[in-house]
């Protein structure tokens, strides 16, 4: 198991971002590596830090603006190469299909329930880790 896993985190609201940090907590699973959160609150913040490389999945807010969490979800997901998966973080559940459309690999509902959260983010990195492997 690698020893960190990378976790951008997109959010125009510092509140929600912090949200994010505090449900992930130093590590979401026991199976899972410790998270480094890196935080963007703009659009060109996401695509240089993908750029980079080195993002093992990406947390991304629905509710931002100017650019939403799931209209930057399906851009990063047509012009990324080998694109980490998306936690969708949406305003109600009945947004799920819209997170779908924008080609999310998992949602939850704002505000960030930390057990939900917690969960999906470590699938998506399990999932992550089985592809590098």
């Amino acid at each position: 198991m690698q020893a960190t896993a990378t976790v951008l985190v997109y959010s125009d609201d510092s509140g929600t971002r912090e949200q994010v940090r505090l449900a992930a907590g130093r590590r979401p699973a026991a199976d899972v590596p410790q998270v480094e959160i890196v935080e963007c609150a703009t659009l060109p913040a996401v695509l240089a830090a993908l750029e980079q490389g080195g993002i093992d999945a990406c947390v991304l807010d629905g509710e931002t603006a100017p650019a939403g969490g799931m209209g930057v979800c399906r851009q990063i997901k047509d012009e990324i190469f080998h694109c980490p998966p998306v936690l969708l973080l949406i305003g109600r559940p009945q947004d799920s299909w819209l997170a779908t459309w924008s080609r999310a690999d998992a949602a939850v509902t704002h505000p960030v329930d930390p057990v939900a959260f917690a969960d999906a983010l470590a699938g998506l990195l399990r999932r992550r880790l089985l592809t590098e492997a």
